[in-house]
């Protein structure tokens, strides 16, 4: 077990503090903590245009439907999703939980269309768990900008790509202990750390920021806009959906019907 030192090395009064034992994951954490998400509030939304004050009453019923109702909201959601009228998918609020490496974080919070609250490394210790790409992880990049392929790697390079992460990580780790243990503030002695290490954060959105989300950080067949997520993100945005589809089952299959595109 390695071994900082509390003070300085002339006081020999002082009892080494251990390091906490670094951890490595090649996962991301994915929770729905809270959600007020239902198709019907796409429905009474998009019916105020024409029915006005009788869709107070619909949007306060338990969800009891006929077969002929039932026909007729895949129908409107369908519709509404087809010709991408999208004020309806914002009445509702789903929010994640979400641990990940750094450098997910900073992918995510290019999406404007979010509520974001993030660990801060200013007022909290970091803890010591850093990210390191599973064995199954496509290394080989190739193609142009916007329409990148990836492929597997060797085991020469599989092994490389591990055995460097685990290095730069614990040495950092060990830097930025130093630093805490010397009276360095967290906000200067965090500078250090590589961006494998993971965060936490809540992230708030509604369903159309949500299939927007999706359009952009998942590959799927049948999408009328092809995209190229990182491999990382997109492990989050797949858990989001599964949330999603479970949450709004006529929403989610009107999008995929229509392509993955956000209305």
């Amino acid at each position: 077990m390695k071994f900082v030192p509390v003070d300085s090395p002339q006081d020999p009064d002082q009892i080494a503090k251990p390091l906490p034992p670094i951890q490595f994951r090649s996962d991301v954490t994915v929770e729905l903590v809270r959600s007020s998400a239902h198709d019907s509030d796409v429905l009474f939304a998009a019916r105020v245009s024409t029915q006005g004050e009788q869709t107070l009453e619909s949007s306060q019923l338990d969800g009891a439907e006929t077969e002929q109702d039932q026909k007729r909201n895949r129908g409107l959601i369908n519709y509404l999703m087809r010709d991408r009228h999208g004020s309806p998918f914002e009445h509702n609020s789903m929010t994640f939980y979400v641990q990940a490496p750094i450098f997910v974080f900073r992918e995510f919070m290019r999406h404007r269309i979010a509520s974001y609250n993030e660990e801060s490394g200013r007022y909290r210790e970091l803890n010591p768990v850093f990210y390191i790409p599973s064995a199954e992880r496509n290394l080989l990049q190739t193609g142009k900008p916007g329409a990148y392929e990836f492929h597997p790697g060797s085991a020469e390079q599989t092994a490389l790509v591990e055995q460097q992460t685990r290095d730069v990580s614990q040495h950092a780790y060990e830097a930025y202990q130093r630093m805490l243990e010397a009276g360095v503030a967290r906000e200067v002695a965090r500078i250090v750390l590589p961006l494998t290490i993971y965060s936490s954060m809540y992230v708030t959105m509604n369903a159309r920021s949500l299939m927007n989300f999706l359009s952009l950080r998942t590959k799927r067949e049948g999408s009328h806009f092809p995209s190229f997520p990182q491999r990382e993100i997109e492990m989050c945005a797949e858990k989001m959906e599964a949330h999603f589809a479970e949450l709004m089952p006529l929403t989610y299959s009107a999008f995929n019907e229509n392509g993955r595109v956000a209305p």
